[in-house]
Formats: structure tokens, C-alpha cells, sequence
């Protein structure tokens, strides 16, 4: 009886495992798709023109306008982000609406911290034709900022030319900065 008790779950145990065996399938390819998935944008648009407003008075006024012919769209990530491959044009008004133009050969935008980061021949342009050549600069959308840490140009038909490693502006191009942050370091041993 003992041997036929034995031989019985060694049958059942037998047919699990033959069932699992042929029940699986290998999936690997859709596994990997998966990923591929969710590398690719979830969209694709093409002469976007977009405007960010501030309400004024119940009335909206345009402080930013991204100009571009081809945004990527990447709000599938966790860390969702705009991209723009073909380059963009920022324009940044003030309350006179006077504009800022900067010019890059591509461009990302942060969803989650408003951060714009344009980069290749950067080229911002001011109302009294004062232009600004960097590699990447980066605006700051909440607080309405331009910065970066890598080498500047300024060519200014209003103040000195210049250049330097770091800088740092209002988006008005009133209050800026210009450092030159190269340095020798000796250490000794």
C-alpha cells in the first residue's frame, strides 16, 4: 500500500512539473520590449510653440514663449522631461514686454523642477543687441533665472566684453554676473 501511495504522488509531482514545464514559455523578448517601451517618448510633436503665462490683474501675460520644430515627449519616466532635439528658441519677456531671446541646438525641459537645460551654441540675445555665447545655460522657470558653470562669452554694444566660467542672471539681463572661476591648485604631498 505504501509503494502505491508513493508511486501516486510521485505521478502527481510528475504532472505538476510537466505542467509547469510546458506552461512556460520564454518571454524574453517581450520582456525586453518592455524596456524599450519605456525608453522610447509617449509622444512626438512637430512646430510646437508654447507660452507660459503669469496672471496679472486677471489678465495672463506672456513671460516665456518655447519655439521649436520637434518636442519628444517623455511623461512616461518616473522623472518625466520634455526633449527637444532640433533645437529651440526661448524667448523671456519682461513687464514691458521687451524680450530676451536665447537660442540653443537642443534643449530638455524638467517637469517636476522647471528647469530648462539648453545646450550646443547657446546664444542669448538682449533688447539693446548685448549677446551672451555659451556651451550650456540653463533657465530657471519658477524663479525666472539663467546660470551656468561652464565658460560664457559676452559681447555687450553696453557694458564691457567679457568672459568667465560661471554665470548668473535675471531673465531681464539687468543683474548679472560674470566669473571667471579657473583656477591652479597646488597640493602638496
Amino acid at each position: 500500500m505504501q509503494t502505491k501511495v508513493l508511486h501516486t504522488n510521485i505521478y502527481i509531482v510528475t504532472a505538476i512539473v510537466v505542467t509547469m514545464f510546458f506552461s512556460c514559455k520564454n518571454n524574453f523578448k517581450e520582456v525586453q520590449q518592455i524596456g524599450v517601451l519605456q525608453n522610447q517618448p509617449i509622444g512626438e510633436a512637430k512646430n510646437i510653440n508654447l507660452k507660459y503665462t503669469e496672471a496679472e490683474d486677471s489678465i495672463g501675460r506672456v513671460i516665456a514663449n518655447l519655439e521649436s520644430p520637434k518636442m519628444l515627449d517623455y511623461s512616461n519616466r518616473d522623472f518625466s522631461f520634455s526633449e527637444f532635439p532640433d533645437g529651440l528658441r526661448l524667448s523671456l519677456y519682461d513687464e514691458n514686454n521687451q524680450k530676451n531671446i536665447v537660442l540653443a541646438d537642443y534643449g530638455i525641459v524638467y517637469n517636476a523642477t522647471d528647469l530648462i537645460d539648453l545646450q550646443g551654441n547657446v546664444i542669448l540675445i538682449t533688447p539693446q543687441k548685448d549677446s551672451l555665447f555659451a556651451e550650456q545655460l540653463y533657465y530657471d522657470q519658477k524663479n525666472e533665472w539663467l546660470f551656468t558653470n561652464l565658460p560664457v562669452q559676452l559681447k555687450s554694444a553696453t557694458a564691457n566684453n567679457g568672459h568667465g566660467d560661471i554665470f548668473d542672471s535675471d531673465t531681464k539681463f539687468k543683474n548679472y554676473t560674470i566669473l571667471e572661476g579657473r583656477g591652479d591648485m597646488l597640493l602638496k604631498d
